[in-house]
């Protein structure tokens, strides 16, 4: 295979990563609409992630946050995220950098995207638990998968084919 000196992949991922900035800056503004709600998974010890330390000895790996019925302080810079969402009861806030997302959910919609995260050499399904946020107590007893079809199917929903944007699919094996 030829060497990509324009650098398709980073361009691709770069587009992807603008889909859930602009995403988000819409509910920063608007609040969530609907039955919009979102799930981020995100590498915990990536360059730049800064959550509470029993988070990251929780998760040392990926973890999946919800935004839907209680976060606040939601801020959305070209880079990072920040939001405040509750956890053990405490207000936890949390930055992340959009180039620590590994996956992007709104089954809501049925509409997710897949990242490499940065250092892989390709894209990862996102395989942390679930954390839930204290407003839903009842699933935070019980992590659900963090990959966004497994929790679309746990939830009774079908994920729509086509719906899931991997990377894989633009790679030549």
């Amino acid at each position: 295979m030829a060497k990509d000196f324009i650098g398709y992949q980073a361009l691709t991922d770069s587009a992807l990563l603008g889909v859930v900035r602009d995403a988000l800056r819409r509910i920063e503004k608007s609040g969530l609409i609907g039955a919009h709600h979102f799930y981020l998974t995100f590498k915990t010890h990536a360059e730049g992630v800064d959550i509470p330390e029993f988070l990251k000895e929780q998760y040392p790996d990926e973890m999946t946050i919800i935004i839907q019925h209680q976060y606040w302080a939601l801020k959305v810079k070209e880079d990072y995220f920040e939001v405040t969402l509750t956890f053990k009861k405490l207000p936890a806030p949390l930055h992340i950098p959009f180039n620590a997302l590994t996956a992007f959910f709104d089954p809501g919609v049925q509409f997710g995207l897949q990242f490499r995260a940065e250092g892989d050499g390709a894209p990862k399904p996102a395989t942390g638990p679930v954390m839930v946020p204290d407003a839903q107590p009842e699933k935070a007893e019980e992590p659900e998968p963090a990959n966004p079809a497994a929790v679309a199917e746990k939830a009774g929903e079908k994920p729509a084919p086509g719906e899931v944007v991997s990377l894989d699919s633009f790679r030549k094996k």
